[in-house]
């Protein structure tokens, strides 16, 4: 049985690479297919991995102006000559899935979500720190890319989505049905600490859309503690919203992320993620969740067990948790809240990643009277 692996770019390292690198554990003699490879940009891990380029990785200034390539990324996935595998393997939260496929090939999909830019345009464009020619550029491709990606979303055989919300936007777009097999999270890299101080975190890169700035005004009300690790294009904003309780930390290592995780009062997450590693990355480390009642958080955090919610995107919401979360944080068990994190760990991922592949790949032998391995 020959597997090739597929993924949209590895120009920048978060949670789909985190997936990506766990596919080579499960898979470790597949091939990794992606349109660019930007070795500087990803962890030493990756230059171990038999990774094969498209012609865009002869394009200049790959680093920063990858996003103006748009139009290039169909036609470097379907360049791929992928005969002789038996089952690809599609990492994907927008060109991947389109590689061509021969007929009695099996082409399972692991989708982060359904391409953003393309079905939700509106919302993508005001994440991002586009100008105006950028806006335009984005607004004609997206038809172009709309057609392309129905089109070549066909050859999935399996679509497996991150989260609920993902499995809708992939039966909403596609009118595909979608399992779900949750992201993975290095349970092993967070410990619970012996002691917690007063300070309350927030983990996030520093975009408009994570809605830090609503965290801030409720901290300037509230005159707490609150520590802000991440960076982004929104930081000097932010800091300029910030009172006296609240300190920006920038970047840091893994080993004081772990340590700033562990010693926190709780996490805050004001925002609504398709899944959102961070909040199980808290968890992990048996600290509670104050988190936005939307999106992955409500699959990944246990209201009243290992963490609060808070229902409205304001201020006022958060200022209303964190007082609930004062009256009771005694009651909250740091061994339980780690254990519910457990279940994402990434040794569970790979068994069930593993398990899935192997299960379609003997249904579709079956089905299409074909010799098993």
């Amino acid at each position: 049985m020959k597997l090739a692996i597929v993924h949209d770019f590895l120009n920048q390292y978060g949670g789909a690479e985190r997936c990506v690198e766990a596919f080579h554990e499960i898979f470790p003699d597949a091939p990794i297919y992606t349109s660019i490879y930007l070795p500087d940009n990803m962890p030493e891990s990756f230059r171990k991995m038999d990774i094969r380029t498209s012609f865009m990785q002869k394009f200049p200034f790959l680093n920063r102006h990858f996003k103006k390539y748009l139009l290039f990324y169909p036609k470097a996935i379907e360049s791929f000559d992928l005969s002789g595998y038996d089952i690809i393997f599609s990492s994907s939260s927008s060109f991947a899935k389109g590689v061509r496929i021969k007929k009695g090939v099996l082409h399972v999909c692991y989708c982060y979500t359904p391409m953003r830019f393309v079905w939700d345009t509106k919302s993508y464009i005001e994440k991002e720190n586009f100008n105006a020619l950028e806006k335009k550029a984005i607004e004609i491709s997206v038809k172009i890319l709309q057609k392309w990606d129905l089109k070549n979303n066909t050859s999935v055989d399996y679509f497996v989505g991150i989260s609920n919300i993902v499995k809708e936007r992939i039966k909403n777009y596609y009118k595909r049905t979608a399992d779900i097999i949750y992201p993975t999270v290095g349970c092993d890299n967070y410990k619970i600490s012996t002691k917690t101080e007063d300070y309350y975190l927030v983990v996030s890169r520093l975009n408009a859309y994570k809605r830090i700035d609503i965290v801030i005004e409720a901290f300037n009300k509230l005159q707490l503690p609150l520590r802000i690790i991440g960076d982004g294009p929104k930081r000097k904003t932010l800091e300029g919203l910030a009172g006296p309780t609240i300190t920006f930390l920038g970047k840091v290592d893994d080993i004081k992320l772990a340590e700033v995780y562990s010693q926190c009062q709780a996490l805050l997450f004001p925002g609504v993620e398709d899944f959102g590693i961070v909040p199980l990355e808290a968890q992990a480390s048996g600290r509670p969740v104050i988190a936005y009642a939307a999106g992955g958080a409500l699959e990944t955090v246990v209201d009243g067990v290992t963490g609060l919610f808070f229902k409205e995107q304001n201020p006022e919401s958060i200022i209303d948790a964190v007082r609930r979360y004062e009256a009771i944080k005694n009651s909250f068990n740091s061994e339980i809240i780690r254990k519910n994190a457990m279940r994402f760990d990434k040794e569970i991922f790979k068994k069930k990643i593993c398990d899935y592949v192997l299960e379609k790949y003997h249904n579709y032998c079956i089905g299409k009277n074909k010799n098993l391995p």
